[in-house]
């Protein structure tokens, strides 16, 4: 489904893009790859990767980071989906790693607590009170099931190769991965003032740890947890740039079981799938009100800007029933999201191509109107890179495009 809310000023516009994604988890992760590759074959003049300014939230922080460091969407999908990248090798299971180290530093407060607990038993047994029991030991209940520092080991060797950049401060364009301070409840910048010193791939650590799954990530004694927390996309980030155009990815919607045409067998009611489906809706249903109420907001507040938002149908079971953490799945939602995107673009085209023509943008009638598009289809051979002729061919990238820019 595509959001569209046209600005109502019409300044000229200067080809200033930003580019604001959601999180999702591992499969929303993928479902916002898939959008991007869409975009990326139909839209003719949009280079996702050398945009105005970018904002990666959780899993979109990931996406965000790769575009903005210059990795393409093909070469995305070779790292995630079909991991036949020549240098980059991706192993779903480093998001699964049990926080044994957690585990024991929570199982090493059990004697202490268990000991000030009975010494106030056997000093007051009227006044010792169950609830207060209970409270005492939920401290020893780990923060979080997994441990993500292989994740962020796993990113700051893809951002420290090939003229890559680990550094927010070097990068060519201005990238922010967003966190919560658990401690404050307030949203983080990373890559804005004061923390533009943290490295990227600490700094989507802390935005995509979960609480529950990931334990919070200590940065300079803060404690970070996933940004979604506090804003859904987190677009106004972007808007403050001064950009022209906004487009946004937001794989999460609730489901709408009324309308949709092949709800699960057996089912007719959400309720009776029980509390993983009762709980999933409630939280899809509160993330797209949050990012509705924005919009609207900054329809008013950025009325120079236009809004292009991706997300999932309301009847979209395939996004809805699919586990965020089945990383079996992730072709099939990738290419999933890349066919949903491509209908919503050719559906909507008439309306987007004035848009799209302000900012010097064009829809790709050939992409659109393919019937055997695939996600995969079009990817060149890939092949193998040395260091140095990573950079001799970033380097020609950056002559190419400076030539075409003024000519």
């Amino acid at each position: 489904m595509l959001v569209l809310q046209h600005a109502k000023k019409s300044p000229r516009s200067q080809g200033r893009i930003g580019l604001a994604i959601a999180g999702g988890g591992p499969i929303g992760g993928m479902y916002e790859l898939g959008a991007l590759r869409a975009l990326d074959a139909a839209i003719d003049g949009l280079d996702l990767t050398r945009l105005e300014v970018y904002v990666g939230v959780s899993s979109g922080a990931f996406l965000a980071a790769g575009l903005a460091n210059r990795l393409s969407t093909e070469e995305i999908c070779r790292i995630f989906i079909t991991g036949d990248s020549k240098d980059i090798s991706f192993h779903p299971e480093i998001f699964l790693q049990p926080a044994f180290g957690e585990y024991l530093k929570r199982t090493a407060s059990i004697p202490g607590i268990f000991y000030d607990w009975w010494r106030e038993m056997l000093a007051d047994p009227l006044g010792a009170k169950l609830t207060d029991a209970i409270g005492r030991f939920s401290s020893v209940v780990p923060t979080g099931i997994f441990n993500n520092d292989e994740i962020e080991k796993f990113l700051r060797g893809i951002f420290t190769m090939h003229g890559r950049c680990n550094d927010f401060r070097k990068l060519d364009r201005k990238l922010y991965v967003v966190a919560v301070d658990l401690d404050s409840g307030e949203a983080v910048r990373f890559g804005g003032p004061k923390w533009d010193d943290v490295p990227i791939s600490q700094a989507i650590q802390a935005s995509a740890a979960l609480p529950g799954l990931y334990s919070p990530v200590d940065i300079r004694g803060h404690h970070f947890v996933d940004g979604a927390l506090r804003r859904t996309m987190h677009a106004s980030v972007v808007l403050d740039h001064g950009i022209d155009l906004m487009i946004g990815i937001n794989p999460f919607v609730p489901f709408n079981a009324s309308t949709a045409k092949a709800p699960p067998e057996g089912m007719k009611k959400l309720a009776e799938g029980g509390l993983p489906v009762v709980l999933s809706q409630t939280f899809r249903t509160l993330l797209q009100s949050r990012m509705q109420v924005g919009l609207a907001k900054y329809a008013q507040q950025y009325p120079e800007v236009d809004q292009m938002v991706f997300e999932p149908n309301d009847d979209d079971g395939e996004m809805f029933f699919t586990n965020v953490f089945s990383f079996d799945s992730r072709q099939r939602v990738c290419e999933h999201a890349y066919q949903t995107t491509l209908a919503d673009l050719r559906r909507r085209s008439a309306e987007l191509a004035p848009v799209l023509a302000k900012h010097g943008l064009k829809l790709r009638d050939d992409v659109l109107n393919a019937g055997s598009s695939s996600i995969l289809k079009g990817m060149k051979k890939p092949v193998r890179q040395t260091e140095t002729t990573a950079r001799l061919r970033r380097a020609l990238d950056d002559i190419e495009h400076s030539i075409a820019a003024n000519s």
